[in-house]
């Protein structure tokens, strides 16, 4: 789209703005698909826990969309939660013949990583629909995929700061988790892998309620206020 990765090295002054002014009205900040320089900065700047609502974890799969282990330790020191997502590519790693094969298609369109290439709708439309043929190829992560990497996570950080989350609306699932209907599935694999029922509940929404109250919790007091009377 022509966007420059590094434009400001991180978050731009708007930006850092923002998350004090989110901090103010006690609005819980969401990390996921952050630059790891933005990330490290909104941890740095924000006052109240934090949440990355749907990132995995880039020890399993290394994407820039997953948190590092160096973010995960960061992540449970400011008490946020990382919510484990149920999307096949933060999940199960590329082969290298499809890493090869969206590279030649990327190299064929002049894409780069520094974004200085700018594709026209007609032009971006064809390489979404090629780029996805792709990758639509790989075969789709699973429910045991996922249930690793949230006992990854739980090892890393804790079951005070791990849960879970779906993405149906924008390609995700895994097989055994497709839809909501499935849902039970990973009930049924927590308890297989050990989970008792109370951090279950933790997974699926405690620990979501906690990190969004210490962020209510943390607003400017005037808002505190405005919001009560």
């Amino acid at each position: 789209m022509g966007d420059r990765t590094a434009e400001h090295g991180g978050l731009s002054p708007l930006g850092r703005q923002a998350v004090q002014r989110l901090n103010d009205l006690g609005v819980l900040i969401d990390v996921s698909q952050l630059s790891d320089a933005a990330f490290d900065q909104v941890l740095a700047l924000s006052r109240a826990p934090v949440i990355a609502s749907h990132s995995d974890v880039r020890a399993l799969v290394d994407t820039s969309r997953n948190l590092s282990d160096a973010q995960l330790d960061a992540l449970k020191a400011k008490g946020g939660v990382i919510a484990i997502n149920a999307f096949s590519a933060y999940l199960h790693a590329r082969s290298p013949q499809t890493t090869e094969a969206v590279a030649k298609l990327r190299a064929g369109y002049g894409l780069s990583e520094s974004g200085s290439t700018v594709l026209s709708p007609e032009q971006q439309a064809d390489y979404d629909r090629r780029y996805h043929e792709i990758v639509g190829a790989e075969p789709r992560a699973t429910l045991r995929e996922l249930i690793d990497a949230v006992d990854y996570a739980v090892k890393r950080i804790g079951i005070d700061h791990v849960a879970l989350s779906s993405d149906f609306n924008h390609g995700g699932g895994v097989t055994g988790w497709s839809d909501v209907g499935e849902t039970a599935n990973v009930t049924a694999a927590l308890r297989q892998r050990g989970y008792t029922p109370a951090q279950i509940d933790q997974l699926w929404g405690g620990n979501v309620l906690r990190v969004w109250q210490a962020a209510i919790d943390a607003r400017n007091p005037r808002y505190r206020l405005a919001a009560s009377g």
